[in-house]
């Protein structure tokens, strides 16, 4: 008796598990699919978070140059092509650098520049030490072409106000001897900075860092020249 009546059981308890079996794999089943489509959902949505994002952060340019050196004058749209190819083969890249001619010159333009150069030399001292800004011609601030702009004024030089793009378009190259003699506009960093050469040793200009000082000829600019320019002298008025 206790035999068949434990068979009964087992059997009756076979069949509630069958059919809570069937009741719960169908909800089982579309749990497993409301999962998968919530995690496809949720990559999805990082995706395009993720895509929004990198395209909408600002983008930073890493500086070609010295920044805190070099200073960049407000630019326009001169076409250079022709210019910068006259000069592919600069005299410093093949050649040392030049040595100070101390000879006395003659002729009426050698003589002319003898009495220009103590008011151009006595313009770059008296701004000498002068701060930096961006797009100044003085008295007390000065950018790179505004320094050259303003100490040609001061020896009574006119020419118009420019960026140094358009200074090195404006003026014709100088002879080989005369690139690195006083007075001469040397200029950089494809054309965005400008100064005046002092000897074969340094130059004068405005750095953002430091202002209006001379600086040495170091590796770090002979490397960065883009060319020279000089500007042109008065002709003498003789009776």
């Amino acid at each position: 008796m206790p035999k068949s009546f434990s068979g009964a059981l087992l059997i009756q308890a076979i069949r509630k598990v069958e059919f809570n079996k069937e009741k719960i794999l169908p909800r089982l089943m579309e749990l497993r699919k409301l999962v998968c489509r919530t995690l496809i959902a949720l990559v999805a949505l990082g995706l395009c978070s993720v895509s929004a994002f990198s395209q909408s952060r600002p983008r930073v340019a890493l500086p070609t140059s010295d920044p805190n050196e070099v200073s960049c004058s407000p630019e326009d749209y001169a076409l250079l092509s022709n210019a910068v190819n006259a000069e592919a083969k600069p005299a410093w890249e093949v050649k040392p650098k030049p040595t100070i001619d101390i000879a006395t010159p003659v002729g009426p333009t050698e003589s002319g520049l003898l009495k220009f150069q103590p008011l151009l030399m006595a313009a770059i001292g008296s701004r000498l030490g002068s701060r930096y800004r961006w797009g100044a011609t003085g008295p007390d601030r000065f950018d790179c072409s505004g320094f050259v702009w303003s100490i040609y004024q001061a020896t009574g030089i006119n020419f118009e106000r420019v960026s140094a793009r358009n200074l090195f378009v404006r003026f014709t190259a100088p002879s080989e001897q005369e690139q690195f003699k006083f007075g001469t506009l040397v200029f950089f960093s494809g054309l965005t900075h400008v100064g005046v050469v002092a000897d074969e040793h340094g130059f004068y200009h405005a750095s953002r860092r430091h202002g209006v000082v001379y600086q040495p000829f170091t590796d770090y600019w002979l490397k960065r020249i883009d060319g020279f320019r000089r500007v042109p002298l008065p002709v003498p008025v003789t009776d």
